[in-house]
């Protein structure tokens, strides 16, 4: 009776077993977009790629959201939870810019989440005044803070994309400039001879992280490079996708409030 129920035991065993070998991708692929519906880029928040400081939540272990190997200066995707060396850097090829002036209430005041949002060429910083934290005042206690959106593909070491939102703002504008400078400052030669720009998707570039300070604290902030030309077909359509997507307005973007960069302060 033991070795009837051990023989059941094995036969069981070498089913589950044959099942799992049976099993590959390719199933995933003949079923490709099921259970989806008819998802569009309206119903997805895009994720944001940002620095981590010593305040960040990733890097507290006893925090419900530390990392484990999370450090200060490391890069972090808000919704793959994925880390990557600040100082290796991460590859991205920068789709879409926007910027936007965005109204935020001091922080444990509100609910986290932008009280007002404002166009590029909104006068509401006509409206503010600098403060001791040099931060833009209204006269309702909210500041402003002037932030570039830089929508982008972010190139992994496994040969797949995805997309983030890498916003940058107060000393980090700068970068920000800097970046649409090198995108705009490049040409190369068309059939006639020509030089033309190409587009902001044409080519990839290196996201670093450097230590940075100045009399209100210290901070990590970007360094960009740029890396070369986009080779590769596919990554190059998504990407242009991507652009059309952001300019048609179909990208949601949920700005929250970041952990401060450093201890009680704001750097500016």
């Amino acid at each position: 009776m033991r070795k009837a129920v051990k023989k059941k035991a094995k036969a069981v065993q070498k089913k589950e077993a044959t099942n799992v070998v049976a099993f590959s991708p390719s199933v995933f692929e003949r079923d490709a977009n099921a259970g989806l519906g008819n998802l569009g880029m309206e119903d997805l928040a895009i994720p944001f790629l940002r620095i981590l400081s010593d305040t960040s939540p990733q890097i507290k272990k006893r925090d419900p959201q530390y990392i484990e190997g999370a450090e200060s200066g490391m890069v972090y995707n808000t919704l793959t939870k994925e880390i990557y060396d600040g100082a290796k850097g991460v590859k991205v090829v920068p789709c879409s810019y926007q910027r936007q002036l965005i109204e935020w209430m001091d922080r444990g005041k509100g609910t986290g989440a932008p009280v007002n949002i404002y166009p590029a060429e909104s006068t509401i910083l006509t409206q503010t005044t600098r403060d001791d934290q040099k931060k833009d005042r209204l006269a309702n206690g909210n500041y402003i803070e002037d932030t570039a959106n830089h929508f982008c593909l972010i190139l992994n070491d496994d040969g797949t994309s995805s997309q983030v939102l890498v916003a940058m703002k107060s000393t980090q504008r700068k970068k920000s400039k800097r970046w649409n400078s090198l995108m705009l400052g490049l040409k190369l030669k068309g059939a006639s001879g020509n030089l033309f720009t190409p587009p902001s998707y044409s080519h990839i570039y290196v996201l670093k992280t450097i230590a940075e300070s100045n009399d209100l604290g210290e901070w990590y902030g970007w360094e960009i490079t740029r890396l070369g030309p986009v080779e590769d077909g596919e990554t190059y359509a998504q990407a242009k996708a991507f652009a059309e997507s952001v300019a048609a307005g179909e990208v949601k973007v949920k700005h929250e409030e970041e952990t401060i960069e450093s201890s009680e302060k704001t750097p500016y």
